[in-house]
């Protein structure tokens, strides 16, 4: 009966989790495109500011740079705003410093997988809507980027999944996420196990259901492209 008392915990850590995921791959996946499409061309002013970026961010693990935004976060952004003249002192909470850690580690990665999609689309494409003189408004959105969603899909699922797992590292900054309530369910009832293998559960049920919804998106996706190649 101890052990079901900490149900409605162990729901709220996993429901936790889910949120910090998602939010973070939202702005990882920001990041990631923005900087991918400003980073085609070489030699450019963003292009050397992304190099400095993106090799602190994809050098230092997630965890320290979770570390970084929850203890000194404040102060770069009371420095930031004091720039501007508004002396008003913003705290992060580990919620909010677990997203932008995660966020901005991965999308560096991101960018990198976007951009090697973007690349990968037939240079074709962009010949024929030269010669038919299609406009970019239409013609980026319309036909270049479902072809570099389709191409980044798997990569995006396998980056999804990382990021999902890497939440059970901000515990660590004092966000009571699920692996958060598993150590102290765990310490009251002193059945570890069971409370790990609920949370190990809970990963591999998401990862399940994760590559379930991929694989079905990836069979709507490749119907355009089988029938291109068919002809």
């Amino acid at each position: 009966m101890q052990i079901l008392g900490f149900s409605q915990q162990m729901l709220t850590g996993a429901m936790v989790s889910l949120q910090v995921a998602v939010c973070a791959f939202i702005m990882a996946l920001t990041i990631g495109a923005v900087a991918s499409v400003l980073t085609l061309k070489p030699k450019t002013v963003f292009g050397a500011f992304w190099i400095v970026y993106a090799s602190i961010f994809t050098g230092v693990p997630s965890l320290l740079v979770a570390f970084f935004f929850y203890y000194a976060g404040s102060d770069i952004i009371a420095g930031i705003t004091g720039l501007f003249g508004a002396e008003k002192r913003i705290d992060l909470t580990p919620f909010i410093a677990a997203i932008l850690a995660l966020g901005m580690v991965y999308g560096a990665y991101i960018a990198d997988l976007l951009r090697s999609a973007i690349r990968n689309v037939p240079k074709g494409q962009f010949e024929a809507a030269s010669v038919l003189q299609v406009k970019k408004r239409f013609f980026v959105p319309l036909i270049i980027v479902p072809q570099v969603i389709r191409i980044a899909l798997p990569a995006l699922t396998n980056m999804w999944i990382v990021v999902l797992k890497d939440t059970a590292l901000i515990s660590l900054i004092g966000l009571k996420e699920i692996m958060a309530y598993a150590k102290l369910a765990s310490g009251v009832t002193k059945e570890p196990f069971v409370f790990y293998l609920i949370a190990s559960l809970f990963f591999l049920l998401m990862t399940s259901l994760t590559y379930y919804v991929s694989k079905h998106l990836q069979s709507w996706s490749d119907r355009g492209a089988a029938v291109y190649g068919k002809d």
